[in-house]
């Protein structure tokens, strides 16, 4: 009976296989350093606005769930950063792919959250991003051009953070 489910149980691994390989791509391919970050719209403080309303400034642009252990632990990170740095141009973006409006906007209230956040349950920026591992983070640059990804929670207040931070703000705009 062994010798039997053997070859079907290999025969439907090769499928599987084959099915993988040959089936198109849904997803979008994430933008890469040095492309214009892709713009949309969003609504920020009760007002409808979009990306590109940010040149001008370093954005980062960090994509978070309240049921994500590591982005939860980032956003105290992602705060002081905000509160060190907006008065020189930074703007700290949290775009929240939360399912239900009142976690996010209780996680907000809860943690003291002030810096500008975007509730988007239909993940339609995170999936013009190509994000799907949470907590995704990009940072923009003056001219709205990726800079970096950081994929997972980073110390956003960290002295090497800090530092690369500075300098996108020091740098001329083109």
């Amino acid at each position: 009976m062994k010798d039997k489910i053997t070859p079907v149980v290999l025969g439907l691994v090769g499928l599987a296989l084959t099915a993988a390989l040959v089936a198109p791509r849904t997803h979008f391919e994430a933008p890469r350093e040095s492309q214009p970050a892709p713009n949309f719209p969003l609504t920020l403080n009760g007002q409808a606005t979009e990306l590109a309303a940010l040149r001008g400034r370093v954005v980062v642009l960090n994509f978070w769930a309240t049921w994500c252990p590591p982005c939860v632990d980032e956003m105290p990170s992602l705060q002081r950063l905000h509160e060190s740095l907006s008065e020189e141009g930074l703007v700290v973006l949290g775009i929240s792919v939360d399912e239900s409006r009142a976690a996010y906007e209780n996680f907000l209230r809860t943690h003291g959250i002030t810096f500008p956040n975007h509730h988007d349950p239909e993940k339609r920026i995170s999936t013009l991003y190509g994000t799907f591992m949470y907590p995704e983070t990009y940072i923009i640059s003056k001219n709205g051009l990726l800079v970096r990804k950081v994929i997972g929670p980073l110390e956003w207040d960290g002295l090497s953070v800090m530092q690369f931070l500075q300098d996108l703000l020091d740098a001329p705009s083109s």
